[in-house]
């Protein structure tokens, strides 16, 4: 889900990452993952899909809602979709490896920061 690269930002703007619900229950969440992205990464953050009212509602079709439900901020990161997205065709040579590495780090980094606070982050 984050390896590939949607056709809307295909024409030049691959620096990017999709985040959906890092503010939906916690803005400390959403203040921390924007503080990693510009420390270490400077991605551009797509928040298109963290619309209450996006009709893909991929906020509520993920595994991470799971844990939304019960009050537990999360973020769904995600590319976007692309014409084999939950299909067979969706092969791992379609993978672009170097923004997978980045934006797997940008998430290692956002866990071990969450990981290694006093506190845990506060609900909203």
């Amino acid at each position: 889900m984050i390896g590939r690269v949607d056709p809307k930002h295909e024409a030049g703007g691959e620096n990017y990452l999709y985040l959906i619900g890092s503010d939906k229950l916690s803005k400390e969440l959403h203040t921390i993952s924007e503080d990693i992205n510009k420390e270490y990464f400077n991605l551009e953050f797509d928040y298109t899909y963290n619309d209450d009212n996006d009709p893909n509602r991929f906020y509520y079709r993920s595994d991470h809602y799971n844990f939304a439900k019960n009050n537990i901020p999360v973020i769904f990161y995600f590319n976007g979709t692309h014409d084999d997205y939950h299909k067979p065709s969706d092969t791992p040579d379609k993978i672009n490896y170097p923004f997978l590495e980045t934006r797997t780090k940008l998430i290692f980094h956002t866990a071990w920061e969450l990981a290694n606070r006093e506190e845990r982050i506060k609900l909203d």
